[in-house]
């Protein structure tokens, strides 16, 4: 089994900056990309920030300019530095991550817990 384990949520002031993290354990031979969505409830789940193995990134529309996403394929891990928020950021955060799981190049996507962000005006 594999798990996804993200930290660094909670409540900020508009302007504020969060980092959010996510550690992936468990039968990984390895991990294709990494990422972030956030969801608000009663709406559908919407990607943040993307970043593939070899680093290549991709961001929302909204995000880009005040959110980087990072890795470290050896720990497994992603982090998603939040800058500048604003009220519309409010959400839970999810991590995901793509992972190989056999030597049968099978892939299954994982999801973390998610992280509330609550930005206040």
């Amino acid at each position: 089994q594999v798990q996804l384990v993200e930290s660094g949520g909670g409540l900020v002031q508009a302007g504020g900056s969060l980092r959010l993290s996510c550690a992936a354990s468990g039968s990984i031979l390895s991990i294709t990309s990494m990422g972030w969505y956030r969801q608000v409830p009663g709406k559908q789940r919407d990607l943040v920030a993307i970043i593939t193995s070899s680093g290549s990134t991709t961001y929302a529309d909204s995000v880009k300019g005040r959110f980087t996403i990072s890795r470290d394929n050896a720990k497994k891990t992603t982090s998603l530095q939040t800058n500048n928020l604003q009220p519309e950021d409010t959400a839970v955060y999810y991590c995901y991550a793509v992972v190989r799981v056999d030597g049968n190049w099978n892939y299954n996507t994982y999801w973390g817990q998610g992280t509330q962000v609550t930005v206040s005006s």
